[in-house]
């Protein structure tokens, strides 16, 4: 039986050069065997202000902490590591090689929930996990499956994020069935997460609010420009490529 692994990190920044010092996760072994994880660790690299600001994890509370390689989560991570087993985030890009700077090799199936919830909630304006959380009204229910697993919920805090995580992917198993009710619904998420997203309008710049399609009619050198000069994620790179080679 496949086994579900959904986990969350904090970390002392988002550089290159930045380690994980919390990591957040489930175990989903079945609907009624579920492990829970909230362990900290201390790296060799110091914690930003940007990033306490953010998780109000500071050094004096991982002074005592392992190393990451130390922690049960890393041990269960690379004990089920095989094709057969889901990895499960939200923005998963980014977790992912977290771990991978601690040395690890992914053979999982990759399930990102943020990809996937743009693909299935195409029509809202954000995807971030909290912006979701009150979307779609999982906060009503969080707090009955919090206290099922023993968990407190904080935001930004890395198991009650996985927690929220757990309720999205709910949401979204039952999404795939209604918009693809032929196929299998994981391995469709799985096929999603590797799906760069066609973005409709443009969240930033002198064009907020826009549609990239009206955009592209009206202003084509500012696209041009965009993609010869700006970092930006695969979906708008995906996007803009698309225009910009028709």
């Amino acid at each position: 039986m496949a086994k579900y692994i959904l986990f969350d990190t904090e970390t002392t920044g988002a550089t290159e050069e930045d380690r994980i010092i919390q990591v957040g996760a489930m175990i989903v072994h079945g609907k009624d065997e579920i492990e829970v994880f909230d362990e900290l660790c201390k790296p060799e690299v110091p914690i930003t202000l940007e990033a306490m600001e953010i998780h109000n994890i500071t050094p004096d509370v991982i002074e005592n902490q392992p190393p990451y390689a130390e922690l049960l989560f890393a041990k269960k991570l690379e004990e089920h590591n095989h094709k057969e087993n889901y990895l499960i985030a939200h923005n998963i890009k980014f977790d992912l090689g977290m771990v991978k700077k601690e040395g690890f090799e992914n053979n999982y199936t990759l399930i990102d929930t943020l990809r996937c919830a743009k693909h299935l909630l195409p029509n809202l304006p954000y995807h971030r996990l909290q912006y979701l959380r009150y979307a779609l009204e999982l906060y009503k229910i969080e707090g009955a499956e919090a206290n099922t697993l023993n968990i407190t919920i904080k935001a930004h805090d890395a198991l009650g994020d996985v927690l929220v995580m757990k309720l999205l992917l709910s949401k979204l198993v039952s999404l795939t069935k209604v918009q693809y009710p032929n196929e299998n619904i994981m391995e469709k998420l799985a096929e999603l997460t590797q799906t760069p997203v066609m973005i409709s309008t443009f969240k930033f710049g002198k064009h907020k609010g826009k549609r990239v399609e009206d955009v592209v009619q009206e202003d084509l050198s500012y696209i041009k420009w965009m993609r010869s000069n700006m970092e930006m994620d695969e979906d708008l790179s995906f996007t803009l490529d698309y225009y910009l080679n028709q």
